[in-house]
């Protein structure tokens, strides 16, 4: 044994670029492990109950439907993504073909570019993709036990984690080692910026356009359906209801995916940027250390999920918590193992990446005290709905309003503590300024260190929701085992609406931390590209007139922008309501039961709808930090005044998106506590308002909200691509 471990102690410990080389190789085979362990359980999966098991004749044509709605709509919404970035590849390769840097670096800005793209947009299809062949095997899991069903939507699920975190890793890793960087580990990291702004770009319209999607679906099912017509959820009636099952899986798994994809990879990168300041003092090991802390968070993930082990009496959200403190155990243990290996056991920095893991559970508590129904703010929204739609819209909104307090406390303290406990670190030959910044990289990396559980527990939404939509639809006649497979679905359903929620204020809170991490690398590329010391200090003074405007104008990007988006939704939702008012009206023996919707004119419909809507939020968010850099560069403060751009639009975006998200979700919850058996329960005057306000708030919650989580990364990964034209 001792013959083994010296050579391998001596393969990690050697400095320079073979030590180096071995935590990148180790990095490229946990990430290509992660894609093989997806790829392993998907395949697991379909081979579930591929026999008669699988589920009854209409229960395997409700999938049907579901799963050709959804591809059909990923494949006309990858080929328009597709398009506008290959028109963007062309203008990066040409912009740095002009510029001072010349072609080589054009030609890597835009295989950086492309191939985060493309990585975004396989991670968000393939969890898609498999979690449209989960829900149905799910469905005909609930017939025999509980337990089975719920190992499946959580392994569903971890699909698109790990393949998200893997590809994530993938790339950047392979960018990399590709562009030199064992060689020239300092020089690499701002040349693969263009890596995380693919990623961003896909991301934005993944989000929106299925963000769009689902919700104009759910909407036009939820006020023709229940309102008017008085038929309960997912009524296999209603025409609309197949499209909002099939925007669980695009605005859920797809957009959800890829925008924590976008999330891992551009935190990578931020930080290794921030960490060529400490070069001197860490060498490439430093540089690499966010890439190494991300493999083994991945791996923790792995065990997590394989530790979730249900019953059938016990209650599934307890099972999933245990494999989420699994992974937080690991990854926190493999965190300690890091930074003793690559940052010479400072253990500042160890406690900077506690600080990050310890924002994440913060985050995810507060968002379950604002959005579940056994607390306080969801319960004053179920009161109000006992005086009408008015006052449940106006106490959703004040909760919206209210939870933004908490959240930015915590964001402040970590922050603040990260950036100290890096400040005094004490290392030599570095500033305490940058060794504070990548204090503050390391916090984001704790928070990002469980992405693959947390996104395997937000995949488990969807897929458990359309289980349940497919045991409700198929209008089996009650028996004491269909209503115990139902019990069982609906027992999964609201655990996955609680992790649905809960994933929000993950995802708004690391997007929060790689933010600052992303606008402290803005900083940073300015500063390299100005020749300016790293420990010089970049003013960026709001008393400066083109400042304040650039200031101002990204506030107002983060409004226009909401606005767009739930424009868009409402938009949408209108021809599906009419729509699904002509269905009824045409044929009455829809209602009657004799014969069946056309479900597929109303998929066709809102896809393209949603395609359409997409577009103008989507190339707002792309061009407006340009414009302003462009414009401002003429009063010779383009670089200071997208500075200003994204701070403000940074600390906008993450207010608007927690008062969204937050109030969203407690709206829904409201109306699910009335429906309980609460102020008169279903078909009351109180459950009809808050079916209003629930409407109010899904383009809040699953539209707007999470596409401004991908907003503020994008504004940041576009001003570090595009920094060279501001000067």
């Amino acid at each position: 044994m001792r013959s083994i471990q010296a050579p391998l102690a001596l393969w990690l410990q050697t400095e320079g670029t073979a030590g180096g080389g071995a935590y990148l190789y180790a990095v490229l085979g946990i990430s290509v492990l992660g894609i093989i362990v997806a790829v392993a359980l998907a395949r697991s999966i379909i081979r579930h109950d591929v026999s008669h098991r699988a589920g009854t004749p209409q229960m395997l044509k409700i999938a049907n439907a579901i799963k050709e709605g959804a591809e059909a709509f990923m494949r006309r919404q990858n080929r328009t993504i597709l398009v506008l970035a290959l028109a963007l590849a062309v203008i990066i390769f040409i912009a740095y073909s002009l510029s001072a840097a010349g072609v080589p670096l054009a030609l890597r800005m835009t295989l950086s570019f492309a191939l985060g793209a493309v990585c975004s947009t396989l991670a968000g299809f393939s969890g898609m993709w498999v979690s449209i062949r989960t829900n149905i095997r799910v469905a005909s899991a609930a017939r025999s036990s509980m337990s089975s069903a719920l190992r499946l939507a959580l392994r569903g699920g971890a699909v698109t984690g790990f393949s998200v975190v893997g590809l994530s890793l993938l790339g950047v890793a392979l960018l990399f080692l590709g562009f030199g960087g064992l060689d020239n580990p300092t020089v690499v990291p701002s040349q693969i910026v263009a890596f995380g702004f693919g990623a961003s770009f896909v991301a934005l319209f993944a989000q929106l356009g299925g963000g769009i999607y689902t919700k104009a679906a759910d909407v036009g099912a939820d006020l023709v359906g229940k309102v008017e017509a008085g038929i309960p959820e997912d009524d296999h009636r209603n025409p609309a209801v197949i499209a909002d099952l099939v925007g669980d899986n695009v605005g859920d798994c797809a957009g959800r995916g890829a925008d924590l994809f976008e999330s891992t990879a551009a935190e990578n990168i931020g930080a290794i940027i921030l960490a060529t300041a400490l070069y001197p003092a860490f060498g490439i090991k430093g540089i690499l250390f966010p890439l190494v802390t991300g493999a083994l968070g991945l791996l923790a993930s792995i065990a997590g999920v394989f530790a979730v082990k249900g019953s059938e009496e016990g209650d599934p959200m307890q099972a999933l918590n245990r494999g989420f403190y699994v992974t937080v155990a690991l990854a926190t243990a493999g965190f300690g193992a890091a930074v003793y290996l690559l940052l010479d056991g400072n253990w500042n920095y160890f406690f900077a990446g506690l600080l990050g893991i310890a924002t994440s559970f913060l985050f995810v508590f507060i968002t379950q005290y604002y959005t579940e129904t056994k607390y306080r703010p969801v319960q004053d929204i179920a009161k109000a709905c006992l005086t009408g739609a008015a006052t449940t819209i106006i106490s959703g909104f004040a909760v919206g309003l209210e939870c933004v307090a908490a959240p930015v406390i915590v964001i402040v303290i970590a922050i603040l503590g990260s950036y100290y406990l890096g400040a005094h670190a004490g290392i030599a030959n570095v500033s305490p300024h940058s060794a504070g910044l990548f204090g503050t990289a390391i916090a984001t990396m704790g928070m990002l260190s469980t992405a693959g559980y947390i996104l395997a527990m937000d995949t488990f939404g969807p897929i458990t929701d359309n289980a349940g939509g497919i045991v409700e639809m198929s209008h089996n006649e009650a028996t004491a085992e269909s209503d115990l497979v139902r019990a069982r679905t609906d027992r999964l359903d609201a655990v996955g609406n609680t992790t649905k929620a809960l994933t929000k204020g993950y995802a708004v809170g690391s997007a929060a931390l790689a933010a600052f991490l992303l606008f402290s690398a803005y900083i940073d590329q300015v500063k390299k590209l100005l020749h300016l010391p790293a420990e010089t200090v970049f003013p960026i003074d709001l008393g400066q007139v083109p400042v304040f405007a650039g200031a101002l104008l990204g506030a107002m990007l983060v409004f226009l922008f909401s606005s767009f988006a739930i424009k868009a939704v409402g938009n949408s939702a209108q021809t599906i309501i009419e729509e699904v008012r002509r269905q009824f009206k045409a044929d009455p023996g829809i209602m009657a039961g004799t014969s069946d919707p056309d479900y597929g004119a109303c998929v066709d419909i809102v896809t393209r709808s949603a395609l359409k809507e997409m577009i103008v939020p989507g190339m707002l968010a792309v061009a407006s930090p340009v414009v302003v850099g462009v414009v401002f560069r003429q009063f010779h403060a383009g670089t200071t005044a997208v500075a200003a751009f994204l701070m403000v639009g940074t600390i906008a975006g993450v207010l608007m998106a927690m008062l969204m998200n937050n109030s969203g979700g407690a709206w829904d919850n409201a109306k699910k506590f009335i429906e309980m058996g609460h102020y008169g329960g279903k078909g009351s005057e109180a459950h009809k308002a808050a079916v209003v306000g629930d409407t109010v708030g899904d383009p809040f919650k699953d539209t707007a909200g999470p596409s401004l989580h991908v907003l503020i990364k994008l504004l940041s990964t576009i001003t570090l691509v595009a920094a060279p034209l501001f000067l």
